[in-house]
């Protein structure tokens, strides 16, 4: 049994990214807890930043409210990861919600990549996501959720999950994403549900268009390696690429996602394929 803190987190984090003479920096980070950031992290060039956010209480909890903000600045190339995977504990009766809010300025990119997020059975939890993207940015981000403690045999038969996220543009929208979870056997089980498996993810590429035959390749990608679940890729009215999973594996999903997140690395950044450091321990 997981036992509830008494008060709940109201932690923030507002971060700004720059471009100063091709290096992208930190100019700006305002940080209260439970959220962290790792000090940042060049392991490819100066132009591209990485960063670790770490939640320091360990998980979510019914009552917490989480807000990030993040901003590139015009030029400034970012690379955003959790340093392990989330969990969102079953609740008190309180919701737990966690508000990020994403500007990408011309000429900037973000790869928005967080660690899987494991909602614990009993959990009532909102997520929104909204980017604003200006012409002439790039944005790639992705979201993996698991329901219940799967290797415990646990399932996700009571609560609720919420994810919203919105990608917009010069006031009109390039891609709304509204998700909606009440927990029981019922959904689960259902074609139109969960149809049995513990794992639901997405991921969504927008700026440079996206050609036919990167979509054949990250397909291709996922008919090679495919194992136990079900996956789609398609594009979307801004020219971007979507994937989506429905599956029970955390490593087989992760998988196919860094391999079309450095497929999109190569074709359309002109990047290379490093993968953060962070990942070597829990990918």
């Amino acid at each position: 049994m997981t036992t509830q803190p008494i008060s709940s987190w109201h932690g923030s984090l507002d971060l700004v990214y720059s471009d100063r003479d091709g290096e992208t920096q930190i100019a700006h980070a305002l940080i209260q807890a439970p959220l962290k950031v790792q000090r940042p992290f060049y392991p490819e060039s100066k132009a591209i930043c990485h960063s670790v956010i770490l939640h320091t209480a360990g998980g979510i909890v019914g009552g917490d409210r989480l807000s990030q903000t993040i901003k590139l600045q015009s030029q400034a190339n970012a690379l955003i990861t959790t340093a392990a995977a989330g969990k969102v504990y079953r609740s008190n009766g309180q919701t737990a919600k966690q508000t990020i809010n994403i500007d990408v300025e011309s000429g900037a990119c973000l790869e928005w990549l967080p660690q899987e997020t494991i909602i614990f059975n009993g959990a009532l939890y909102h997520q929104n996501l909204r980017v604003e993207l200006a012409p002439g940015a790039n944005f790639l981000g992705w979201e993996i959720t698991r329901f219940g403690r799967s290797a415990r045999g646990e399932k996700f038969l009571a609560g609720e999950w919420r994810s919203h996220t919105e990608i917009w543009q010069q006031g009109k929208p390039l891609f709304i994403d509204r998700q909606w979870l009440s927990a029981g056997e019922t959904i689960i089980n259902s074609p139109v549900g969960l149809a049995g498996h513990p794992i639901v993810a997405s991921l969504i590429w927008i700026g440079k268009p996206v050609s036919p035959e990167i979509i054949e390749q990250a397909r291709s990608l996922w008919e090679i390696k495919k194992d136990r679940g079900e996956a789609g890729v398609t594009t979307t009215q801004a020219l971007g690429l979507l994937c989506r999973y429905r599956g029970s594996s955390t490593e087989e999903v992760q998988n196919w996602f860094i391999e079309v997140w450095q497929l999109l690395r190569r074709s359309l950044l002109e990047r290379g394929t490093i993968k953060p450091r962070v990942w070597m321990r829990s990918i």
